[in-house]
């Protein structure tokens, strides 16, 4: 097989299960492929632009498996690559750095980090945020311990996002598509999280961009959570109403809010959410760092090997 794969990430060629007749290519996946390797048969795709893709798409006629890297594979399907190609996400790769991401953001909250800073700044001791302190005061959240976490999106960052406010000693509640439990936390359907919302203090938004999510989190539903809550957005930019946010953060009807995504990347420098009140603004950071990928594409790339071979009737049922 003939396998592009970008400059943009360092993978160790000895752990992709490479065989004698595999050709593995670099190629800039900022600018478009060579037309000498438009017979690739497959490409992995981590860092490329818009335009790159859809040039690939265009031409890459042969192309079998598109391997992208990031944890969604919403750029490789928007390309338009050819039908008898499998579109495979990075899944999984991204959710260690992402709950890391995610933790990070909560503890910057209930620990007082910004407070802390414009009190430095200023070079103030804030005396009253140290000393004899209440564990748990009736409309602050002031540590994990004991804080009701809803993790909106349980997928594998959801999960990964669970296990560390759970080590924290946060009571963890999931929400996804189905009710049940995975990997030992109660999750609720996602029709059925108006209940949780009331007690909830940290909601943590790991959502995919569909439809469906298209604004999930709306002014209802931030009318529902406590004052004392907060709300942190790692997953995708509209699945967040940002003027309801705006608002509730304005009027206090929740304690604040932190985003590694918005509606439009990069956020203009105009747009009020810069200004908004007791708001963190992260530049699309969490993941930006595949934890390992070698195994997965050497397993995707085996079960294109299996199809070619006829050793599985339907190789989609395959990708990861």
């Amino acid at each position: 097989m003939k396998i592009l794969a970008p400059t943009s990430i360092r993978l160790k060629e000895e752990l992709l299960g490479l065989t004698a007749q595999d050709q593995l290519i670099s190629y800039d996946p900022a600018a478009n492929i060579s037309p000498e390797n438009h017979d690739a048969d497959v490409l992995i795709a981590w860092g490329n632009t818009n335009d790159q893709l859809k040039d690939a798409a265009t031409n890459l006629h042969k192309v079998e498996l598109v391997q992208a890297l990031l944890a969604g594979p919403d750029q490789a399907r928007a390309a338009g690559f050819r039908p008898e190609a499998v579109i495979a996400s990075g899944s999984g790769l991204h959710s260690k750095t992402v709950a890391e991401h995610t933790l990070a953001l909560a503890l910057n909250f209930v620990r007082f980090l910004p407070t802390l800073a414009e009190h430095q700044a200023q070079k103030h001791w804030a005396g009253e945020l140290g000393g004899p302190q209440e564990l748990h005061p009736a409309h602050q959240v002031t540590t994990l311990l004991g804080a009701n976490v809803t993790i909106w999106g349980f997928g594998s960052i959801g999960t990964a996002t669970a296990r560390l406010f759970q080590a924290f000693g946060a009571n963890v509640t999931g929400v996804a598509r189905s009710a049940g439990e995975r990997e030992g936390f109660p999750v609720l359907a996602t029709e059925d999280i108006d209940r949780v919302l009331p007690s909830t203090d940290i909601l943590v938004m790991i959502l995919p961009n569909s439809e469906e999510t298209q604004k999930a989190l709306d002014a209802a539903r931030l009318a529902q959570l406590p004052e004392r809550a907060y709300v942190i957005n790692v997953g995708r930019g509209p699945t967040l109403d940002q003027g309801a946010l705006i608002q509730a953060l304005k009027t206090g009807s929740i304690a604040g809010a932190a985003l590694d995504v918005v509606e439009e990347e990069p956020l203009d420098p105009a747009d009020p959410l810069w200004d908004a009140k007791n708001l963190v603004i992260t530049p699309h950071s969490a993941g930006g760092r595949p934890v390992e990928p070698e195994p997965l594409i050497a397993q995707n790339l085996q079960a294109l090997r299996d199809q070619r071979a006829g050793k599985t009737a339907n190789w989609r049922n395959k990708m990861n």
